[in-house]
């Protein structure tokens, strides 16, 4: 299974602004994983947690997570999020796929592409 990293905005001026961003970000988790790919939401693991340790540590972290994945999906609004924009220019610089807002059908043909050779060798016995 393909883990996809979910990558948008988690701060806000408000607790409220923060539990939106949250709940964002867990929307497109949950459309990746309908595609059939488990999703990682750094929003979701560390969001009781904001005001806790610098934002340095956490931004830290979740790229640490992101290079394990096997892609990185967008959340709408990134663009406005300086550390979803170090998120995306890292995957790129690194050569992980990065799919757009909204992208769930290239996301979708690039599942069922890197899937199709498991699926073969599984049928190979291999």
């Amino acid at each position: 299974m393909k883990i996809v990293y979910v990558a948008g905005k988690f701060r806000g001026k408000t607790a409220w602004e923060v539990a939106e961003n949250v709940r964002a970000a867990e929307r497109v988790g949950f459309e990746v994983a309908k595609l059939g790919a488990m999703p990682l939401i750094p929003h979701a693991n560390t969001s009781n947690f904001d005001g806790t340790l610098t934002a340095e540590f956490w931004l830290s972290g979740t790229l640490a997570l992101m290079l394990r994945c096997d892609a990185v999906m967008m959340v709408p609004g990134w663009p406005d999020s300086q550390g979803a924009r170090l998120e995306r220019d890292t995957a790129k610089a690194v050569g992980l796929p990065v799919f757009d807002a909204g992208g769930y059908q290239a996301l979708a043909d690039w599942i069922a592409a890197v899937a199709a050779p498991v699926v073969e060798a599984e049928e190979r016995g291999t």
